[in-house]
């Protein structure tokens, strides 16, 4: 088994920046994708960035420009920086990772989640 550790978070006022991390520990061979989620109060949970191994990050469009995520393979570890943010950006976000134990056996994880709260 594996598991994730997010760490960061918090309060901030709008236009401000918070930085997020997280760590993947256990019984990994390899890490496929890595990305970030969130969940305001009575909404879904939504794709906020992705960043595949090997490939392009991608990005929600309502945080293009402001967040920036980053993966470090020889650590696993993911982090997301955001930048000016909003107060629609308030949620609950999740690490998520797809993480192989053999190199055909796969699980998705998910992080305990970190509330970032951006308030006046």
């Amino acid at each position: 088994q594996a598991q994730l550790v997010e760490s960061g978070g918090g309060l901030v006022q709008p236009g401000g920046s918070l930085s997020l991390s997280c760590a993947a520990s256990g019984s990994i061979f390899r890490i496929s994708s890595m990305g970030w989620y969130r969940q305001a109060p009575g909404e879904q949970r939504e794709l906020v960035a992705t960043a595949p191994s090997g490939g392009s990050t991608n990005y929600v469009d309502s945080v293009k420009g402001r967040f920036t995520i980053s993966r470090d393979n020889a650590k696993n570890t993911v982090a997301l920086q955001m930048n000016s943010l909003k107060p629609e950006d308030t949620a609950v976000y999740y690490c998520y990772a797809r993480i192989y134990r053999t190199m055909f056996q796969s699980n998705d994880y998910w992080g305990q989640g970190t509330q970032v709260t951006v308030s006046s």
